[in-house]
């Protein structure tokens, strides 16, 4: 887009029926900030720059269903986390509030949901 320049942030957004707790739970598991909260909204960024995650307030929110289950809530976007100790990972990750899925798509990929049953996936590097 002609109108970004350096330094304009860019990310997306979340809705959950509480923005403030998946926002701790985010800040915590990623070791980022809370850069802005109010009522009904919470943004965590990292300390080095322009990539945000906002969560919003969603009245009525419904979990979306993984694996897909046709007429439930589908997933319409999860978040991926590389990392280099999967096991590690997964086990803060439960720690801290997320549920490992029951269905695991890869010897090399852990599905877990957060607090508010989004997915999100944490993936091992193997170089």
């Amino acid at each position: 887009m002609r109108s970004r320049s350096n330094g304009m942030w860019w990310g997306t957004a979340l809705e959950a029926p509480d923005p403030a707790l998946l926002a701790r739970f985010y800040a915590e598991l990623l070791e980022w900030p809370i850069v802005h909260e109010e009522p009904g909204t919470a943004v965590v960024a990292p300390p080095q720059g322009a990539v945000y995650i906002v969560f919003q307030e969603a009245a009525g929110y419904r979990p979306p269903t993984w694996p897909p289950v046709d007429g439930e809530q589908r997933v319409m976007m999860h978040l991926d986390f590389q990392v280099a100790d999967l096991e590690g990972a997964v086990a803060e990750a439960v720690a801290k509030g997320a549920v490992l899925a029951p269905d695991q798509p890869r010897d090399d990929v852990r599905v877990l949901f957060d607090p508010a049953g989004h997915p999100f996936c944490l993936c091992r590097d193997d170089g």
